[in-house]
């Protein structure tokens, strides 16, 4: 073997080793994460629902294309619905896994309902009605009290349970995130290399081209604002569930914009970008909690830095899940 033969040997064995090292940190972490006080836990389920909703937007944004600003709207169907079927509210007390499928099917209506008259809007115009429909979503909620309760939100929520297993603690529902994300993320990542996937790229990258090689921009689109309403309804159904109270002040606009950055700062278009996304805001905050007055002002010029240095995000859109496989096993 010649000497250059043995240095691309070596450099191929340094490149399977850091991502095996990277996995074995994540394991190692979510392995502890439950040994840790409620407070780091209920940490990582803010961090893990933060990234199932970056899931879930990033189908619009990421592989469609499509500005929407007011994904917080599915978020709150889905805190709500199980705020409504589950609490004294209304007098029913459904399961939760029965209410995570009602949620995730008005999800799905709700995205498509918002899908149909915006299916002709884009950029600018796209992202000001979406912004205007979740603004809407959270006035109806804050002002319909007999039914949501107004601003008071609904309280005394019925404690989560699967198959009889009751889902009550700050750990519970931690291992029930963790498998909702790898589920979901797993099956988004699927969708992205179908064919359906192939043509929300096309549209993403042209909407015209597409359409005119045969691609019905009209289904794809609605099927990405029906995707993507599913899982923030599914989010929100666990997040309700976690809190055991809903109320308007939780989906805000802030909210929506905070999403969207996760997606803009981590990478838009990858999975592997929203964890890295959601890990920056949503951690960072809870790291510079003793520095209250400062902390607005590093995240700020922190974005602003990453902004300008990686202007497609922490993680290019090329090193996806797959790229990770291929570097973990050299296939």
């Amino acid at each position: 073997m010649t000497s250059v033969d043995t240095t691309l040997s070596t450099t191929a064995r340094g490149g399977r080793i850091i991502p095996w090292l990277v996995v074995a940190l994540v394991i190692a972490l979510v392995a502890s994460t439950p040994f840790m006080s409620n407070y780091y836990i209920r940490v990582a389920n803010g961090l893990l629902i933060y990234i199932l909703l970056g899931i879930g937007l990033n189908i619009v944004i990421g592989y469609t294309g499509l500005l929407d600003l007011g994904f917080v709207a599915f978020y709150a169907v889905g805190a709500y619905t199980y705020g409504l079927l589950a609490s004294p509210q209304l007098g029913l007390h459904l399961p939760f896994m029965l209410i995570l499928l009602i949620a995730a099917a008005l999800g799905m209506i709700t995205g498509i309902l918002l899908g149909l008259p915006v299916l002709k809007l884009r950029g600018d115009y796209l992202a000001i009605v979406t912004l205007g429909f979740g603004e809407i979503i959270r006035i109806l909620l804050n002002n319909i009290d007999w039914l949501t309760g107004g601003p008071k939100g609904i309280a005394r929520l019925d404690k989560a349970s699967i198959f009889g297993l009751e889902i009550s603690k700050p750990v519970d529902f931690y291992w029930l995130l963790i498998v909702a994300v790898l589920l979901i993320g797993t099956i988004v990542w699927r969708m992205e290399r179908s064919i359906l996937g192939k043509a929300w790229a096309a549209i993403r990258e042209d909407q015209d081209a597409a359409r005119g090689i045969g691609i019905n921009t009209t289904k794809a689109k609605l099927a990405a604002f029906a995707t993507s309403a599913t899982i923030g309804s599914i989010a929100g159904v666990i997040f309700a569930g976690s809190q055991r109270f809903v109320s308007p002040e939780s989906f805000s606009l802030q909210e929506s914009v905070l999403i969207v950055l996760m997606i803009v700062v981590g990478g838009i278009g990858n999975i592997l970008g929203i964890i890295v996304g959601a890990a920056i805001l949503i951690l960072l905050p809870e790291v510079l909690r003793e520095f209250a007055e400062w902390r607005i002002l590093f995240l700020g010029l922190l974005m602003i830095g990453l902004i300008i240095l990686r202007p497609a995000g922490i993680v290019p859109r090329t090193f996806g899940p797959e790229k990770l496989i291929r570097g973990l096993f050299g296939k």
